[in-house]
């Protein structure tokens, strides 16, 4: 049974390890913060200890409503009672009289707390459920838009990663397709500017003309243009659509003998030539307007022509990627992890860049795609898969 797009984003093992790698730092995080409410018990003994003038019910009482949005039902309810009971205690110590006026009105607002908190617990039980069953199915549809990849076309290995935002629970705008062609092997990854529906439309219109242009069309221009001209009559035929909507992608074309190949860029991030530990940032030497906006640069399609020597990898990725922020506000670098030794496998150079990016940041603003191709050394090229290749969709 065939893979689908979503299949091959997420079930091979370098992209479960990322997943993985990913849940178990939110967890740890997690772990973190719920130790806050046994904290606050904590230092409300300390302070009644060491200055027992001090009223500390004002601080037991936040104990409850701390573990609510953080703890399950029954946990919160126990947190309050042992709250209730850290105050009786206190009041014991002090020698006074546990039904005074002052400790009945501080037991009395720890228990109403206490069941606030619950209902509190329930209410963000019910949204972090809706909000999961959102991402989720989000994802998914995202997910079964994206092509199948196939790991291997003559002599060239490729890998693709996706991955939700954690922020949002919109559908978003990432996209990738890989073409065989007798031209050579034509591929696309592009980021929709915005969520939602209409970046639905825009996703299946540029995947779609790119279906057909790859394969008809003799050069890379024609395609490019082809899938400009497709985006600004949609732009035209959406009331909804605003004017400043656009698709930033790279257009690449490998051609045949796998020597080279030449790329578009269409106000994309700057794809990055991985080879014998060196990274090369391929910049386009004329700058273009992304797709939607090109009318207003004219005709013309910038093309520049790069040479693929064998075991280097070309890695493609949406903005995703380079702007997740890690705590201090700083933007993620995917240079560094990628000029440590890598083996010429697509998969794994995704993967170190990957658990780089989970390692800077705690969660990702927007979704993240990206697609790598690595030419394989020619002695694990069969001479037949040298020849003329036939058409091909993916």
């Amino acid at each position: 049974m065939p893979k689908t797009g979503a299949q091959d984003a997420t079930d091979r093992p370098g992209a479960l390890r990322m997943e993985r790698y990913q849940r178990t730092k939110r967890s740890r995080r997690l772990a973190w913060s719920r130790a806050l409410p046994p904290a606050v018990v904590v230092v409300a003994v300390v302070v009644d200890l060491a200055w027992p003038p001090f009223n500390t019910f004002p601080l037991l009482a936040t104990v409850s409503l701390i573990a609510a949005p953080m703890y399950p039902l029954p946990w919160t309810i126990t947190s309050g009672a042992v709250a209730c009971l850290t105050g009786w205690l206190l009041s014991f110590r002090e020698n006074e009289e546990v039904l005074s006026r002052a400790n009945v009105i501080g037991f009395t607002t720890l228990l109403t707390l206490t069941v606030v908190a619950a209902f509190l617990n329930r209410m963000f039980a019910r949204e972090r459920e809706q909000l999961r069953t959102s991402r989720q199915v989000a994802e998914a549809v995202q997910r079964a838009m994206l092509p199948t990849v196939p790991e291997r076309v003559r002599g060239l290995a490729l890998a693709a990663r996706y991955q939700a935002a954690q922020e949002e629970a919109l559908i978003g705008g990432d996209l990738y397709a890989v073409h065989e062609t007798p031209h050579g092997l034509r591929l696309v990854i592009g980021d929709v500017r915005g969520k939602g529906t209409q970046s639905v439309s825009m996703v299946n219109t540029l995947l779609g003309v790119f279906h057909a242009a790859a394969l008809q069309l003799p050069d890379l221009p024609s395609v490019v243009q082809a899938a400009e001209i497709q985006v600004q009559d949609l732009k035209a035929r959406e009331e909804e659509m605003p004017f400043e909507d656009f698709v930033t992608a790279v257009f690449v074309e490998i051609l045949p003998d796998r020597s080279a190949f030449r790329m578009a860029n269409r106000g994309h991030p700057t794809p990055l030539l991985v080879h014998d530990g060196r990274v090369t940032a391929l910049e386009p030497k004329e700058p273009s307007l992304p797709l939607g906006l090109g009318d207003l640069a004219g005709p013309v399609v910038p093309v520049d022509c790069y040479d693929l020597p064998p075991g280097a990898t070309l890695v493609l990725f949406t903005d995703g990627i380079i702007e997740a922020r890690d705590r201090t506000g700083a933007f993620f670098d995917p240079v560094p992890p990628l000029t440590c030794p890598l083996p010429p496998n697509p998969g794994a150079v995704l993967d170190a860049m990957l658990a780089a990016l989970f390692r800077h940041t705690d969660e990702l603003g927007d979704d993240a795609a990206a697609l790598a191709i690595t030419r394989l050394p020619d002695e694990e090229t069969p001479a037949a898969v040298r020849s003329e290749p036939a058409p091909r969709i993916w």
